[in-house]
C-alpha cells in the first residue's frame, strides 16, 4: 500500500492511526481487565505493551497491522474512546483480521458498529483484502451481534477453544469478503 492512511472518517467517528502520544490511553486500555472481560488473557504490564506499540508504531514498510485511536468526530478535543484494530491473518489468503473495544460510557451509541465498518473499508478499499474475520467469546453476545450487524456471518463455532473463568468455552469465528462487502 502506498503511504500510510493517518485517518479513517465516518459519519460519527475519527479513526486515526496509533501514535507515540497515545501510547499511555493505548496502555491503560489494553490492560484493563474489565474492557476485556470476554479474552482469554489480558496483559497487566503497561510496559510490555508500550514498547509493542513502539514497534509497531516504527514499523514503515509493509505493515502487518493498523491499530486506531477512535473519538468523535464532533469532539474537538478529540478524546479518545475506544481502540480499533486491523491485523493480517494470512498473507497469502489476503485475509485481515478486526478487533475493536469502546469504553463503556460510550457504549450502546452505535460506535462499536461503526468503527468496525470503517475498518473493513479500509481492508477492501485500501488493504485489498479478499476477506475479513473477528472472533470473539461465544458468551460476548454484544460482540457478536455487532459482527452480524455489519455484515459478518458466523461461520463456525470452535468448541472449547478459549480457557476463560477457568473453564473451556466456545469462539465464534465471523467473516466477511469483499464481494459480500462491495
Amino acid at each position: 500500500m502506498e503511504g500510510i492512511i493517518i485517518e479513517l472518517a465516518g459519519a460519527n467517528l475519527l479513526l486515526s492511526m496509533v501514535s507515540i502520544k497515545d501510547l499511555d490511553f493505548v496502555c491503560r486500555i489494553e490492560c484493563d481487565r474489565n474492557l476485556w472481560y470476554f479474552e482469554e488473557y489480558v496483559e497487566s504490564d503497561k510496559n510490555v505493551v508500550r514498547e509493542e506499540y513502539i514497534q509497531k508504531i516504527e514499523e514503515k514498510e509493509k505493515p502487518t497491522s493498523y491499530d486506531f485511536i477512535v473519538t468523535v468526530a464532533s469532539d474537538k478535543n478529540k478524546a479518545p474512546i475506544g481502540l480499533a484494530q486491523i491485523w493480517i491473518s494470512s498473507k497469502y489468503r489476503k485475509s485481515w483480521e478486526i478487533g475493536f473495544a469502546i469504553l463503556p460510557e460510550y457504549r450502546g451509541k452505535g460506535y462499536g458498529r461503526e468503527a468496525a465498518k470503517l475498518l473493513l473499508q479500509f481492508a477492501f478499499k485500501k488493504l485489498d483484502a479478499h476477506k475479513v474475520v473477528g472472533m470473539c467469546n461465544s458468551n460476548n453476545i454484544s460482540s457478536a451481534v455487532l459482527m452480524e450487524h455489519i455484515g459478518m456471518r458466523r461461520e463456525a463455532i470452535f468448541k472449547e477453544e478459549l480457557f476463560w473463568q477457568n473453564k473451556w468455552v466456545d469462539q465464534y469465528y465471523f467473516s466477511i469478503l469483499k464481494k459480500e462487502f462491495l
